[in-house]
């Protein structure tokens, strides 16, 4: 059986730490280092309790590429362009970067939203993990896209959880601020914009309508749910035909009959479309975790098909349910 030697860079944030979880139980993994400037020389569940008693692997500012088949970038956004040109990181070691850093593709990145580009991710050596608002807004568009059917604006308005935000302290990310709360932030200028429109033109040729983004900061930990909506002339009955058809072989992307709810795929790395249709407008509600599927599950789903082995190992993931 093939086994994956993995580096982790930047071990200590929301990120680093879900992807630890994960890789930790992947039965084609193991890793090797966990990079951190700030926690250096601590044992890995100090930072991330929930580990303890999983892990004995500490914390370390080493950088063994030798020994490595692939490593992840989990620093801030900016910090892998500049990681990158500080560190000369060998041409057989795959690289999945989960900043902003290189999702215009730029320097030989792929971006790595499977549903979009799964052959192309296949045959790489670099990938862009997509943004968690990015992901799942796409999500609910690409059909659409692919069919040349986003003949109008698209509007979205999307709630997310506090870990969205990153480890850091900020006035809007501690406790007693977000609980209870709610407030708009980055009203049509939120950074994921771009590489959602960067897809809508590589599905749709020409596509060159307004996305209005919304975004808000929701009082609860973890997930995203998208309402996106745009005119439709068919019937509700021919979108989810589309919908349905569209991610048929999609392992984590699915479309309900049914009323959805963001516990259905929280700590999961599936994303649950609804469609619903009113008057012209047809309305597709995305929900996804942001950790997982917009984050650190993606990056081992495309960790998985770099290497050839089921996209699904290590990532069979149970939803809190609730």
């Amino acid at each position: 059986m093939q086994i994956i030697k993995a580096g982790i860079i930047g071990g200590a944030g929301y990120t680093g730490g879900e992807l630890l979880r994960i890789l930790i139980h992947h039965p084609q993994t193991e890793i090797v280092f966990v990079n951190s400037q700030s926690q250096a020389g601590k044992a890995v569940w100090e930072t991330h309790k929930d580990l303890f008693g999983d892990t004995d692997l500490h914390f370390t500012t080493d950088l063994p590429f030798d020994k490595v088949d692939v490593i992840f970038l989990c620093s801030g956004h900016g910090q892998s362009v500049k990681f990158l040109e500080e560190n000369q990181v060998p041409a057989k070691v795959k690289i999945v970067d989960l900043s902003t850093d290189f999702r215009d593709e730029s320097n030989g990145f792929t971006y790595g939203l499977p549903e979009l580009k799964r052959e192309a991710i296949k045959t790489s050596d670099k990938i862009a993990n997509p943004g968690c608002f990015a992901t799942s807004i796409q999500l609910a568009l690409l059909p659409l896209a692919k069919a040349g059917l986003l003949k109008e604006d698209v509007h979205v308005s999307a709630v997310t959880g506090s870990t969205g935000a990153g480890q850091s302290l900020s006035p809007t990310g501690h406790f007693s601020w977000r609980n209870n709360n709610i407030s708009v932030y980055k009203a049509f200028t939120h950074q994921h914009l771009k590489e959602i429109g960067q897809s809508m033109r590589f599905l749709q040729d020409g596509f060159d309508k307004n996305i209005h983004f919304i975004p808000y900061r929701g009082d609860f930990t973890r997930g995203i749910m998208a309402n996106v909506y745009t005119s439709f002339e068919g019937s509700l009955d021919e979108a989810k035909t589309l919908f349905k058809s569209f991610y048929a072989d999609q392992p984590y992307t699915h479309v309900s009959d049914s009323t959805i709810d963001l516990k259905m795929v929280v700590n999961t790395n599936k994303c649950i479309l609804q469609l619903q249709k009113e008057c012209d407008q047809l309305l597709i509600t995305s929900i996804i975790d942001n950790l997982t599927k917009g984050a650190s599950g993606q990056a081992v789903q495309n960790m998985n098909l770099i290497f050839g082995i089921d996209e699904k190992t290590g990532l069979g993931l149970k939803s809190v349910g609730f």
